[in-house]
């Protein structure tokens, strides 16, 4: 592909593609099987570099896939290049598959579900999280895009490695609902089952009306008093490291 190439092609994935925007983002979502069908970088002995000391696991795909390019044609279809000077298209998943892995039962581990999210960055934060933790998947309920390019940058690619859809609080997956509320039971000593459904409220509103009339159990974060929140992504961190402490597991295909 020439740099006279890339515009057109990069059209022509465009509408129906993620943006990956570099090597970490490429990596990962290679790893979980993502469809790339246009890679390019502006320093491909760099990027490939990066593979040979981050991840050997990719290396011959990332050898076939990335295109070198100009840093004129890199940065003409990127907003803001990143660091690592690669960027690459991957398909997104079809919504049939992720709606089928969500309500597949019985599960090996919880669905996150955000409830009205507001930030980009910390929507794509957890995604992160939940693919770390080997969740099933993460579900937003609400106006927010789980599939927006500032949320598949935090992300970093690992949208690919768990189920991510957007779903009304009616539509949810079948599961217990244990939701997080500064009023509900202290989480140290409740088991959080892996076909759970862990729901969090907004970074400012907290649990809508909707969701809390869903949920089966409220169960709260240790919290020094006089300290009003913690972060969204922070939540689910703990809330996740608790589930796998007591007796979820971090597993690999």
């Amino acid at each position: 592909m020439t740099d006279l190439d890339l515009p057109v092609a990069w059209r022509r994935y465009a509408e129906r593609c993620v943006l990956l925007d570099g090597f970490h983002a490429l990596k990962h979502a290679l790893r979980f099987g993502a469809e790339v069908p246009v890679a390019v970088t502006s320093d491909r002995a760099g990027a490939l570099a990066l593979a040979d000391e981050l991840a050997p696991d990719v290396r011959e795909a990332l050898e076939g896939l990335l295109t070198g390019v100009s840093r004129e044609a890199y940065a003409s279809v990127v907003a803001r290049p990143h660091p690592t000077a690669v960027a690459a298209l991957a398909v997104r998943p079809s919504r049939e598959a992720g709606l089928e892995a969500l309500a597949c039962l019985p599960r090996r581990a919880p669905v996150v579900v955000l409830d009205q999210p507001r930030n980009l960055g910390n929507a794509g934060a957890v995604i992160r999280l939940a693919a770390g933790f080997g969740a099933t998947g993460v579900v937003t309920t609400g106006t927010l895009d789980p599939w927006h390019p500032a949320v598949v940058r935090g992300g970093a690619g690992l949208h690919f490695a768990t189920a991510v859809e957007r779903l009304e609080v009616g539509e949810l997956p079948p599961g217990p609902v244990f939701a997080l509320d500064p009023e509900g039971e202290d989480i140290r000593g409740v088991r959080l089952p892996d076909d759970a459904l862990l729901a969090f409220g907004s970074e400012r509103g907290g649990l809508s009306r909707e969701l809390r009339a869903r949920a089966d159990r409220l169960v709260a974060l240790p919290m020094r008093p006089q300290v009003s929140s913690y972060n969204l992504a922070t939540s689910v961190a703990m809330t996740l490291y608790h589930w796998s402490a007591t007796g979820g597991a971090v597993r690999t295909p």
